[in-house]
């Protein structure tokens, strides 16, 4: 009997079109093993005599999959096998027996009431039977065993041509990533129990009777790649994707929670405004999430503010991928405070920032910041991200040293991605994050890098996500990241103060810290400006520093801080940096953000041809 497949209607109520993909892939026959991943753990609406209401998964799935001519068996890890509807362990147990005698039921059990043999032998496969069940409470191999058994019986017909089992069987597992774990994809290297489940399955889902027969397996995981690779990759097995909540499926949850809460009588939350804008404003949130949040501000009878719900989805993303992956960032500097760069800024306020904003064909989908350490890189973009106005995600670290836990985490990112809405994705010392795709690299990086790359130029998120990475060695980035439809769409070079820039800094550096002279400030300015030809932001902000704390009880004199700044060495990393210049330099790829807009293809060659030979030095 086929499941009954949703459709979509001009109602608020959740569609679930995953739901709507299981039943198509299982009613037409293209697979009978499908593996359930993503956003398993929440809550989903459920019609019901009652109204409906959001339940767990495994019960949305046995409630909208019950229909007439399907047994339901759910089997949890830590539990035992449960069958849907009631009267299912019966059929099923009547249906083992004639298999196991090849004897139908009803003629056996008038035989056992005058045939003592015959009684003992019913007796002995019930007992079997119910011993067998009771052994699969905790041990999975036992489980996985005997339901593939129960789909060889179902798919068996007596001598007649009936069907032991007259009903098809639809098996839900949870957990099979604790089942048969995908810690390594060699299997030898599996312990005996864990070797042996993997290989009940994959013979279980490669059997043409199985693939042929009406019984299905739905498993569940929350990333395909938690679960072996020689189940999860099978061709026999369909993944499908569950996503968090879009914002039409979280109203429809907060109008049905303030809604029940009435109809009881009981305190509903008072919100900041509309359930709508509420729903826009939880975007990344799970259902379960947004109860929770929910509950609290009943609770406290406090209304629900923005802040609130900003903490909360912070809170929650950063439990999904954890504080090592993601951090939210809320800068509290704006470009107001960023000292010099002119041009710079001129360029980030009038091109880069209106794309960054934007939803539409102009969208920027990223950019990558490039030059010499200590250069004020970090400084510059945050505060240029303190000007959009939209979240700030910092991305860490999504490497893991544990087998394929990268690319569970890469799939959790995206997952958050898709159902956030505007973002800024902001990723410092990206060189380290991102690696190359060359033969040279190990299989786990190129394959993160792969997906980065494939995510960056994803249409889907275009207008939604804008990746900014930050480096100095961007020379170390794959060059598909740095192409145009990617982070080369925008590679911009942060150098060394020069000119007007460099004199800004000397004043904030000097500033409430030197006694004036004849000539003002700008005495003062042309005085040092010889000295601080070669300095970083760095080291002005670190002078300014050494300054403020010398001149707490009384301004220095000019000859004072021309002695400070003698005595202050700059670490021998000036080749370094020198490298790190030329190659912002060269990949840049706006000619009005270089320090001469009329640059020259001879001069673009110099500069090659130097990092050549700071290259055979042993620079990198």
């Amino acid at each position: 009997m086929p499941l009954p497949e949703a459709t979509a209607v001009a109602t608020p109520t959740p569609t679930y079109p995953f739901f709507s993909e299981l039943a198509r892939v299982l009613n037409s026959g293209m697979s009978r093993s499908v593996l359930l991943t993503g956003n398993i753990q929440d809550l989903f609406f459920t019609d019901s005599n009652a109204g409906g209401d959001y339940l767990p998964l495994v019960q949305m799935l046995t409630t909208r999959s019950s229909v007439p001519g399907m047994i339901l068996l759910v089997y949890e890890l830590n539990g035992p096998i449960r069958a849907y509807p009631g009267n299912a362990w019966e059929n099923i147990k009547r249906g083992w027996i004639s298999w196991k005698t090849g004897t139908d039921p009803d003629s056996l059990i008038l035989q056992a009431l005058t045939d003592r043999k015959k009684q003992i032998e019913k007796q002995q496969i019930e007992a079997d039977f119910d011993t067998n069940f009771a052994q699969a409470v905790g041990q999975p191999t036992v489980a996985l065993e005997l339901l593939r058994q129960l789909t060889i019986c179902s798919r068996s017909v007596d001598a007649q041509g009936r069907p032991f089992i007259k009903d098809k069987l639809m098996m839900i597992v949870e957990s099979m990533d604790l089942i048969v774990p995908g810690t390594d994809p060699d299997i030898s290297k599996l312990n005996p129990t864990d070797r042996h489940r993997v290989m009940v399955l994959s013979d279980w889902f490669s059997d043409p009777g199985f693939m042929n027969g009406g019984d299905s397996m739905v498993m569940l995981a929350e990333s395909r790649s938690v679960v072996h690779p020689r189940v999860a990759r099978l061709p026999s097995v369909v993944s499908i994707d569950i996503p968090r909540p879009d914002s039409p499926a979280r109203q429809h949850y907060i109008d049905h929670f303030i809604a029940k809460r009435t109809q009881k009588q009981q305190p509903a939350p008072q919100l900041y405004g509309t359930s709508k804008e509420l729903a826009d404003l939880t975007a990344g949130l799970s259902i379960h999430a947004l109860r929770q949040s929910m509950l609290s501000a009943t609770h406290t009878g406090k209304r629900l503010e923005i802040s609130d719900v900003n903490s909360a989805v912070e809170e929650f993303i950063s439990s999904q991928l954890g504080d090592d992956v993601i951090e939210f960032k809320r800068p509290s500097h704006t470009l107001k405070d960023v000292v010099g760069f002119r041009v710079l800024k001129e360029f980030l306020k009038n091109e880069m920032l209106p794309r960054m904003t934007s939803t539409g064909a102009d969208a920027l989908s990223g950019a990558a910041v490039a030059g010499p350490i200590g250069g004020g890189k970090t400084f510059i973009f945050e505060a240029a991200a303190a000007e959009l106005g939209i979240p700030v995600l910092t991305l860490k670290n999504i490497r893991s040293q544990w087998f394929g836990q990268t690319d569970v985490i890469f799939e959790q990112l995206r997952r958050t991605l898709e159902s956030l809405g505007r973002l800024l994705i902001f990723v410092d010392e990206a060189d380290t994050q991102f690696g190359g795709v060359g033969s040279d690299a190990h299989e786990t990086e190129r394959r993160l890098t792969g997906k980065i790359q494939q995510m960056m130029s994803d249409t889907k998120l275009r207008g939604k996500v804008t990746w900014l990475l930050m480096t100095a060695r961007i020379q170390n980035l794959s060059a598909d990241i740095r192409r145009p439809g990617r982070a080369g769409d925008l590679i911009i070079p942060v150098l060394d103060p020069e000119g007007e820039d460099r004199r800004d800094f000397i004043r904030w550096m000097l500033k409430d810290c030197v006694q004036e002279i004849d000539g003002g400030i700008e005495a003062l300015v042309n005085e040092f400006e010889p000295v601080c030809a070669e300095y970083s932001s760095a080291t002005y902000s670190s002078l300014r520093s050494i300054l403020k704390a010398r001149a707490k009880t009384q301004k220095l004199s000019p000859d004072q801080v021309k002695h400070i700044m003698r005595d202050v060495l700059q670490p021998d990393i000036r080749a370094t940096r020198r490298y790190q210049t030329l190659q912002a330099l060269v990949n840049c790829t706006r000619r009005s953000l270089l320090p001469d807009p009329n640059v020259s293809d001879q001069t673009r060659s110099d500069w090659m041809a130097e990092i050549q030979r700071l290259e055979l030095g042993g620079l990198r």
